[in-house]
């Protein structure tokens, strides 16, 4: 019985670095074997995969612009030649762009829908297709999808319709796959934000601090552990959808 084969296989889009990186590195130390994706970010997506095969986990590098059907295609394809049972999915890749609603252009508008949202929907529905004996699908949402941001207006409507998708595929993929997701707020500061910027939005936050890696792998944790759990979204921003 060859047991290295056996072992699940996780695929994690916008796994090279920051928040996809930290999912990708958590469930390879749970013992999964990880896809993980990437676009741009080769040189990354390289010393991620070599921090994964440090720990004695399988890492399958997956190239793909996610904003191109044929592209999805091609990368689920590379999936079906991997022997682990595929059993989960996290959709951890997007692009956070000013976005005012009355001033963005056309293209921008579709990269951050593309990204943001088709694919998330593509994704899934490519996975549940090869989730033969079920698995879980989680989808990583923002706690600005229920937040009015007038300068980030196309992003918070990709994250609004992120999860919403994750609703109505929890219900049609039910019983056999779940389907939840996670809604952070201050996680990781953006290359865009200064420390004094950072801090101002910790104090907006109610819990006077912003989150943790641990704090974010433990929600993770609970929605792939907890079998009675889908359709959920964990808001995990200390509060911040309250103000």
């Amino acid at each position: 019985m060859d047991t290295d084969k056996e072992m699940p296989l996780a695929m994690i889009t916008g796994a090279a670095r920051r928040v996809g990186k930290l999912i990708a590195l958590h469930l390879a130390r749970q013992g999964y074997a990880i896809g993980l994706h990437y676009h741009s970010s080769l040189t990354e997506a390289q010393k991620t995969a070599n921090e994964i095969r440090s720990i004695g986990v399988p890492v399958y590098l997956l190239g793909a612009d996610l904003t191109r059907e044929q592209e999805i295609n091609d990368l689920f394809k590379q999936i079906d030649e991997i022997q682990h049972p595929f059993k989960v999915l996290v959709n951890s890749a997007a692009v956070l762009m000013r976005s005012d609603l009355m001033k963005i252009e056309i293209e921008d508008w579709e990269k951050i829908m593309s990204l943001n949202i088709r694919s998330v929907w593509l994704t899934s529905r490519e996975s549940a297709l090869r989730m033969k004996t079920g698995g879980t699908i989680i989808n990583i949402s923002d706690v600005g999808a229920r937040k009015n941001w007038t300068g980030y207006g196309a992003y918070v409507i990709s994250k609004a319709a992120v999860e919403t998708l994750t609703r109505l595929m929890a219900r049609q993929l039910a019983p056999s796959i779940r389907v939840n997701a996670i809604a952070p707020g201050l996680l990781l500061r953006g290359s865009d934000l200064n420390e004094e910027e950072w801090q101002a939005l910790i104090d907006r936050v109610p819990m006077k601090k912003a989150g943790d890696s641990q704090q974010f792998l433990a929600a993770l944790d609970f929605l792939l552990n907890n079998e009675y759990i889908t359709g959920e979204i964990i808001t995990l921003a200390g509060g911040y959808q309250l103000v």
